[in-house]
């Protein structure tokens, strides 16, 4: 197992390490992140369809609190107030995404919706007055209902058409003021979460073996689609660049045994190789085939083509590390783990554990993972990466007093560390061109409902959902406008 002191040593990690805006390039790029099922609300308002998401939060047991994201945080109404928190906290851009079935909604492309169009150009202007720059997501998870319930969604090779054509509409109606695109968020999470553990939407679990692999692919080939119409039709004129999201928790191995090391970089491939591996060398990672097999979708000659160079950036959204062992009989609880024969620890050698942790089960503060990870990305892939997420959640409470859910002082500790991180990869020669903190605001944490708060910001569920700034949204707000003491480094 490994041993705290000497790891921690051994790879130049600080815990205590202070971080200014000085560290990073003039031009690097800060922004706060959300989503819109997460945070508009207005489900039935502006013309806009139901999603997958509609119907799980609203069926028994599937959300923790019995909460839903038809009224979410209001950011459908509220949005301008929201916009004017984004800049007078001093950030420079903000990564959201558009809800596909407020553009159509019946996900077909029949008819579109001119009051979604007209929402979206209202938030993309009213950033670019204040000096914001709109990096657009064009799916985070909110697929529209009609085209799982009368086609099965992401298992259907139709989506792809479906998907394109949605995106060209995004390009033809936003390309010209939006030059930061992101085709799909966390596609791993749609894939395991949607098709193996049934956790989030669409919540299937009938054949694990096959069906998030398929989900998968097609998300892959849709994302390639969506490029491939940038670059033909909108590139030239629009002069933007689109990239996919995805999502790596670091995987360092427990031991040097070699079949540690070797479990580590399988989970690597199972976690970040499945969606970047085609896109560069036009297949999925060898590990990936030898233990799944024909479970594993084929791509055709034509598809390969397709694939090749459909990244103009990689966004990477990063949370927390693991050590890695590997094991012959996994025991987990779903295919997707259980066949990597992998086994996650959370423990260093003395049983301390890897960081603190955080409200969330999965998630541990553990700075140096960020760095190891983006310089595997950069060595691995040669791209440009945007960190596009990257924040830690608390516990809701109703026995605190509103001051004290305010004083958020680890996550204050959590993103000094993370910022450190990437400002050492930087000097380890990552190009990384910005970072995006999850999230602006407290909003509906998908099956946690509002028990957990991820936000800078809070949101006062019980009191007409009024946002009152935390200690780390002021913290971030003086890193960025350089508030320096007199050794040159952020307070």
């Amino acid at each position: 197992m490994v041993k705290r002191e000497e790891f921690l040593r051994e790879n130049d990690h600080n815990e205590n390490s202070s971080v200014s805006r000085s560290d990073f390039p003039p031009n690097f790029v800060f922004g706060v992140a959300t989503s819109a099922y997460q945070i508009e609300g207005g489900c039935k308002e502006g013309g806009r369809g139901p999603s997958i998401w509609d119907a799980f939060s609203h069926t028994d047991g599937k959300i923790l609190d019995k909460s839903n994201g038809d009224v979410a945080v209001d950011h459908y109404h509220r949005y301008m107030e929201d916009i004017d928190l984004i800049a007078k906290l001093g950030f420079e851009a903000y990564r959201f995404s558009i809800s596909w079935s407020r553009i159509f909604p019946d996900g077909l492309g029949t008819k579109i919706n001119d009051e979604g169009i007209t929402f979206y150009n209202n938030i993309i202007n009213a950033l670019l007055e204040r000096g914001i720059q709109p990096y657009v997501t064009l799916y985070h998870w909110d697929l529209p209902l009609h085209l799982h319930e009368t086609m099965g969604g992401w298992l259907n090779r139709q989506i792809i058409e479906y998907f394109a054509f949605y995106a060209d509409t995004c390009f033809a109606s936003f390309g010209d003021r939006v030059k930061n695109w992101m085709t799909i968020n966390e596609p791993l999470q749609t894939a395991v979460n949607g098709y193996d553990t049934a956790i989030f939407a669409p919540g299937r679990r009938e054949n694990a073996r096959i069906e998030p692999y398929l989900a998968a692919h097609h998300q892959i080939l849709a994302h390639a689609a969506a490029v491939s119409i940038y670059q033909k039709k909108y590139k030239e004129k629009q002069g933007g660049q689109v990239g996919i999201v995805v999502d790596c928790e670091w995987a360092e191995a427990n031991s040097d045994k070699i079949e540690d090391k070797s479990a580590a970089a399988r989970r690597l491939d199972f976690q970040i190789g499945w969606y970047l591996h085609p896109l560069y060398f036009g297949d999925y990672p060898e590990s990936m085939r030898e233990r799944l097999g024909d479970q594993l979708p084929k791509f055709s000659e034509e598809d390969k083509k397709l694939l090749l160079n459909k990244l103009d950036f990689i966004g990477l959204n990063h949370y927390t590390s693991r050590f890695i062992s590997h094991v012959t009989e996994s025991d987990a609880g779903n295919y997707y783990y259980k066949v990597q024969e992998t086994k996650r620890i959370v423990e260093w050698e003395d049983g301390e554990t890897i960081g603190e942790k955080a409200a969330s089960e999965w998630l541990y503060v553990v700075p140096w993972g960020l760095r190891k990870v983006l310089n595997y990305v950069s060595q691995k892939y040669a791209t440009p990466i945007f960190v596009t997420e990257n924040g830690m959640d608390d516990e809701d409470s109703d026995e605190l007093q509103l001051h004290e859910m305010l004083d958020d002082k680890l996550r204050v500790r959590y993103f000094k560390g993370y910022l450190a991180s990437v400002a050492q990869a930087i000097k380890d020669g990552v190009d990384v061109r910005g970072y995006f903190a999850w999230s602006l605001l407290d909003n509906f944490e998908w099956a946690q409902g509002y028990t957990k708060r991820f936000g800078l910001v809070y949101v006062d569920y019980k009191n007409g959902l009024s946002r009152h700034p935390k200690s780390s949204a002021y913290w971030f707000s003086r890193f960025l406008k350089a508030g320096e003491n007199k050794n040159g480094k952020e307070e």
